[in-house]
């Protein structure tokens, strides 16, 4: 309801085209709403005033809406700690500056209503900085001792998570409307803190939907490629972004326990992909350079010949094979259309580099240029974007020289040809999943073939440092996406989401890998959800937004996290005394740990190196475990001991980066500490390559 005198304006620049405005001292608006936020959009510029807002009654913040340029479709106010109730919002124009002869302006473009929950145990509200009050579910049946806490609030969508330091995740979205703001506009990128469960935004400068992303041999990590502005939606006005499908943004490495320093560079007229890419995979190799793999030159949904991206690039840029710093064409990436979107990727203990793709899998040598196809997946399965499973490098061990072993698990058997009118959100997701050494004998036998107890779409696998791998998120039907399929849940191409995580022990004999019993979640984690591995070995889960933008409809957008704790989280752990700086390959290091009380002897002591990946779209790349040689002798105290650890022999068998040393105590493992592996000096820059 208004009071005073308002003009309606009309432009492409507003929110469905029209906004209200008044420059009458006094003049106001009313609004009841039922929820538990509210957020009032519109028009900043010099001619613009300040605003009183009161909700219920009373005054909670005077808004200043100057600035010096006019920025249309910005978020001016906002609150997401109410009660699920009724509201009233109340804004008046003060009408008066300071130094002002003319009355000041407000407008309104529009406001937007957070519905929210009115359940007890739902986890805090998508509040920029909520910390939550932390749930606990504990777990039921063989696996009794794993729980599963609710706690904190992303603020912006956790499309991609990375951890960056012992005490912040962080975390990247595509450009929407999120609770978190920066500078005026809903950010799109934040810094997890794991500890208080608080968030800080990050300045965004381009549009990061669907970007793949890597650490380089220095710690720094690049996020690379995503889309173009979505001017019919999220247009530059409001946010300001900027065209990401070749962008190359660096995040410095910033191990600050506050991370108030901590910023995304972008600089997309000097530093950028020599070509677009959106939904590609980035995997570090050998030398500590990142491979930008596939991907398609625009957005859309399944990849076609039009728009495919066939290639691989590097970063820094490579003069080889003639490429002279430009992208080398692999033809595996035009035999697996259409389903080739976010290729499955790891770089092998012989430097080589696994692909799989669809329903086909490669080894690449990228020193020799050359592809060596691998045996179809069996019975038909789809592995990646849409027909989205997951895969993971299991354990390597010097003991068995390192020997590397693939598996991956869901997917569909859809046909990655058929109009999406043929497609369904009901069709089953498939359980397979197939396991296979690579070496020339694995490679001879083939596959094999297991089943997960529930079919999944859009899983995610997480190496944990016992040797596990959990299996949690995704959807038992349906395929990867929003807004294609006849029958599309909300906006969501996928149906009936799988709650129940599964534990996977490679070491166990085939046919008794699988084991459930851990506490189910509440939350449904479909398309854009995430999981990883914390440095305190307890595994965050978040994320999911089958939409557009936000979204509360069926499957909406997911701000809340979870926790599962493994067993060893309430058990008495191993500490590594002191920090480990570098581990540089071939090199010895000698680590003085604390066993924890009641050790049995004889114990069994073993270093796990690990990579905790980054992960989007069911894809966790780089994700790695390597158990390390040791010898053990005695310490200065009862209770310690002196590990001495052979670092990897090379790059191969651990690309040169950061790390998390794990030490295990009769299979406990210890809060993860933070190693630089190899020289720590970034990886070789070929300036004439970088210049084309």
């Amino acid at each position: 309801m208004y009071s005073g005198d308002w003009t309606d304006s009309y432009s492409t620049a507003f929110v469905q085209q029209s906004l209200r405005r008044t420059s009458q001292p006094n003049a106001s608006v009313l609004f009841v709403f039922t929820g538990t936020g509210i957020e009032w959009f519109g028009s900043t510029s010099p001619a613009h005033g300040r605003a009183e807002v009161y909700i219920d009654g009373n005054l909670v913040q005077i808004v200043d809406l100057w600035s010096g340029s006019v920025l249309h479709q910005q978020r001016n106010f906002w609150r997401f700690d109410l009660l699920h109730a009724k509201h009233v919002l109340k804004i008046v124009n003060i009408g008066t500056r300071e130094g002002e002869e003319r009355n000041t302006f407000i407008d309104l473009d529009a406001l937007v209503v957070t519905r929210g929950r009115a359940a007890t145990i739902s986890g805090p509200p998508p509040g920029p900085s909520s910390s939550g009050s932390g749930s606990v579910f504990p777990a039921r049946g063989q696996a009794s001792q794993w729980t599963l806490v609710q706690n904190g609030s992303t603020g912006v969508h956790a499309m991609q998570l990375v951890v960056i330091s012992p005490t912040h995740a962080l975390i990247i979205d595509k450009v929407e409307h999120n609770p978190l703001t920066i500078d005026g506009h809903p950010a799109w990128a934040a810094l997890y803190n794991l500890n208080t469960h608080t968030v800080r935004p990050i300045d965004m400068r381009s549009n990061s939907f669907c970007a793949g992303g890597s650490f380089l041999s220095n710690g720094s990590l690049i996020s690379v490629g995503g889309n173009p502005v979505v001017n019919s939606h999220t247009a530059a006005a409001d946010f300001g972004d900027v065209n990401g499908m070749q962008a190359i943004r660096i995040f410095e490495p910033c191990d600050s326990d506050t991370a108030n320093r901590c910023s995304m560079y972008e600089d997309h007229d000097h530093l950028r992909m020599a070509s677009s890419r959106w939904y590609n995979t980035v995997v570090r190799i050998d030398d500590g350079s990142a491979m930008i793999i596939g991907g398609s030159k625009r957005g859309g949904w399944i990849n076609n010949a039009t728009v495919n991206n066939p290639t691989v690039e590097y970063f820094p840029a490579k003069s080889i094979h003639r490429s002279n710093g430009l992208p080398i064409h692999l033809p595996f990436f035009e035999d697996t259309l259409n389903a080739n979107l976010f290729p499955i990727a790891f770089s092998l203990p012989n430097g080589k580099v696994f692909m799989a793709a669809n329903r086909d899998a490669m080894i690449y040598d990228w020193v020799l240029n050359t592809e060596q196809r691998l045996p179809r997946f069996p019975n038909g399965v789809r592995v990646t974007y849409p027909m989205t499973g997951t895969g993971v490098l299991l354990p390597l061990r010097a003991e068995n020289n390192y020997a590397a072993e693939i598996l991956i698990c869901g997917g569909s058997t859809l046909d990655d040809h058929a109009p999406p009118y043929e497609l369904s959100s009901q069709t089953p997701a498939s359980a397979q999943c197939v396991r296979m050494e690579l070496s020339e004998a694995g490679i001879a036998r083939g596959w094999d073939i297991e089943e997960m107890p529930d079919a999944r779409m859009m899983p995610d696998a997480v190496l944990l440092p016992t040797g596990e791998v959990l299996i949690v998120n995704g959807a038992g039907t349906g395929i990867s996406g929003y807004g294609n399929v006849k029958d599309q849940i909300g906006a969501s191409n996928a149906d009936h989401p799988v709650f129940a995580p599964v534990l996977y022990n490679p070491a166990a004999p085939l046919g008794k890998r699988f084991s459930g019993g851990i506490q189910a979640s509440k939350v449904p984690r479909m398309y854009h959800s995430v999981a990883t591995l914390t440095p305190n070995g307890d595994i965050m889960v978040a994320g999911s937004n089958p939409n557009l933008d936000r979204s509360e409809i069926e499957y909406g957008t997911e701000y809340r996290v979870e926790w599962f704790r493994p067993p060893y989280m309430e058990m008495q752990r191993p500490a590594v005394l002191g920090s480990i700086s570098k581990l540089g390959f071939g090199t010895h290091v000698d680590i003085q740990v604390r066993l924890p009380p009641g050790a049995d002897v004889p114990m069994e002591i073993k270093v796990a190196l690990m990579d905790l990946g980054f992960v989007t779209h069911a894809v966790h790349a780089n994700s790695r475990l390597v158990y390390l040689e040791t010898t053990i002798s005695p310490g200065s105290k009862p209770d310690e001991r002196i590990v001495r650890v052979a670092a990897p022999p090379s790059g191969n068998v651990y690309p040169p980066g950061p790390g998390w040393i794990y030490m295990l105590v009769n299979g406990v493992p210890s809060v993860g500490v933070k190693v630089m592996v190899g020289s720590g000096e970034g990886p070789a820059v070929d300036r004439k390559a970088m210049e084309k």
